[in-house]
């Protein structure tokens, strides 16, 4: 608050700086040339630089204060925009291209931005100058101060035209600006497939025409700000010049002295440069309405899993009972259900794997469980509660994840180990890596625990990725683990050993596995087999192949040598 009051004084001084300007020159005019006092002469010289000093220190203290704030703004506002993203849910990404929301928090707050800081800075500055320079017209020659408030109304009618334009134009930019940021990071993300696949030429083309769109979208509302800007100049400055005739036939009646008339014309010409600069400002802020429309869809987004007002409380720790009750779930926009009455009960410490083709439902279990989505009906239990009930920050505290696609972030290796116990100490992250199988690895790169391993994990291979997935479960320690294919990018020297630690992890947990390769599924106290989002069958490895069912056929064609 003082910032912007401070701000709101410099601007304030500097202001009434540039109206005595007005007086200085009539002074030198009038009583300086006009007496051919040397004296006087000097004296209205010196005050003129007076002014011009306390105006560029009054200056510098405005722009500074309020860009400075205006940086401070577009902080917060980024920093709430980011922190409300993290709260949607994955049906919201699923609809929504990354790049699209990375454009909405960078390019369209950039914009933003520039208003708060520069444009609303200058628009109140010739705001008030315009205000200090029509009534010291009006001071000046009451006569012409009239008639130049009678162009007033005119050169609001472009504004208020052209300004619609304007601010649809604008919006249209950055919604263009939003599609050439989107395909840019889909295109540098998934850059081995692009040059794998030889896909350069036919990307560059598309990328051409996302950004020849963006191109056109701009030259539109460009060509209505300039529009905009040369009708209010054109305007302003003719009355200027008609008001200089009149006043120059009311200097040679005597009506008006030399330095009045200079003075008025000095006042005259604040007023018509301040609605000219003021129309270009009010372009920036129109272009900046559109932006503010875009973050402001962004921030009214709803998640669509809703907390409890007053959600049940887990217990700090959980034995690991899990019950899946009669569960019917579609994902938005689908009509065929991912799970159809799906029922399944884990005990504490039971290793469960699910096994079934694609698409019978397997992951979407793992994503009710963690509360990526909500069942339309049915409900999901740990310790007898209904997760629906629960928040979802606190059901995610007991669960443990390894995904099948290892996610590593642009940072060290401590940092991706510990992203799941960011307070975890160095020793406890080695000791996770150890029991990971990832030491060996860890300790060939150059900086070990510091070596940075750019984004998504570039540096490392598939098996070393996954390697690093799994201690970050490991150092996590949570009740209840879900493993997505957790050793499918592993050797088999690598999967034995892994095998022994998710062993040691495993006791006294609920473990429910998502498996194809018969060494994971054959470790499970119980097996079942989904089929189009229902249970098909329950059993064991041996028991589900005497049966020689869909188990049995799936084995066949997947991980089982028949032969042997």
């Amino acid at each position: 608050r003082w910032r912007i009051a401070a701000a709101m004084l410099a601007l304030l001084v500097a202001a009434v700086s540039v109206l005595a300007l007005g007086q200085g020159l009539k002074v030198v005019i009038d009583n300086g040339f006009g007496s051919r006092d040397a004296a006087q002469l000097n004296a209205t010289l010196a005050f003129v630089i007076g002014v011009a000093i306390v105006m560029s220190l009054a200056t510098f203290t405005r722009f500074h204060l309020m860009m400075s704030t205006g940086e401070r703004v577009i902080a917060d506002i980024r920093r709430a925009v980011f922190g409300h993203v993290l709260t949607l849910s994955p049906a919201f990404f699923e609809a929504t291209r990354t790049g699209e929301i990375v454009s909405r928090i960078t390019n369209d707050l950039t914009v933003l931005q520039t208003v708060i800081g520069w444009g609303l800075s200058m628009f109140l500055r010739y705001a008030l100058m315009m205000a200090g320079a029509a009534v010291m017209l009006v001071i000046t020659s009451p006569k012409l101060a009239a008639l130049t408030l009678l162009g007033v109304p005119v050169a609001l009618v472009p504004i208020l035209l052209i300004g619609r334009r304007v601010r649809r134009h604008s919006r249209e930019s950055q919604d263009r600006v939003a599609d050439v940021s989107a395909y840019l990071d889909e295109a540098l993300h998934e850059i081995r497939t692009v040059q794998a696949y030889g896909h350069e030429q036919q990307d560059r083309r598309h990328f051409g025409a996302h950004a020849e769109a963006a191109y056109e979208a701009g030259v539109r509302r460009v060509r209505d700000r300039a529009l905009l800007i040369a009708s209010v100049m054109l305007i302003s400055f003719c009355a200027v010049g008609v008001i200089l005739w009149i006043g120059g036939h009311d200097v040679l009646a005597g009506g008006l002295t030399a330095g009045g008339l200079s003075a008025f014309v000095f006042y005259a010409a604040i007023v018509a440069n301040g609605a000219a600069a003021t129309s270009e400002v009010w372009g920036d802020m129109l272009r900046a309405a559109g932006a503010t429309e875009r973050i402001v869809e962004l921030l009214e987004t709803r998640p669509t899993l809703v907390t409890p007002a007053h959600p049940q409380t887990l217990p700090a720790r959980v034995s690991g009972t899990l019950r899946i009750e009669s569960v019917q779930f579609a994902y938005p926009g689908r009509a065929e259900p991912a799970l159809d009455g799906f029922t399944l009960a884990i005990a504490p410490g039971e290793r469960v794997a699910l096994v079934g083709p694609s698409g019978a439902g397997k992951s979407t279990v793992l994503a009710l469980l963690l509360r990526f989505y909500d069942p339309q009906s049915g409900c999901i239990r740990i310790e007898g509660m209904d997760i629906a009930q629960c928040d979802p920050l606190e059901v995610r505290r007991h669960i443990a994840l390894v995904p099948q696609d290892p996610v590593i972030f642009a940072a060290s290796v401590a940092e991706n180990v510990r992203y799941a116990r960011p307070g975890a100490s160095l020793h406890e992250v080695r000791a996770a890596c150890e029991a990971a199988q990832a030491l060996e690895f860890i300790e060939r790169l150059p900086q070990r625990f510091d070596a940075q391993l750019g984004e998504r994990g570039v540096r490392l291979s598939g098996g070393q990725r996954q390697r690093l997935s799994i201690a970050r479960a490991l150092l996590a320690d949570r009740e209840i683990l879900l493993l997505d294919e957790a050793t499918s990018s592993l050797d088999a020297e690598s999967e034995r050993a892994v095998g022994v630690a998710l062993e040691r992890l495993e006791r006294g947990r609920a473990t429910l596995v998502i498996a194809h390769r018969l060494a994971t599924v054959q470790k499970a106290d119980r097996i079942v087999v989904m089929d189009r989002g229902r249970v098909h069958a329950v059993g064991t490895h041996d028991s589900l192949m005497r049966e020689d069912g869909l188990y049995a056929h799936l084995a066949k064609l997947q991980f089982l040598d028949i032969s042997a």
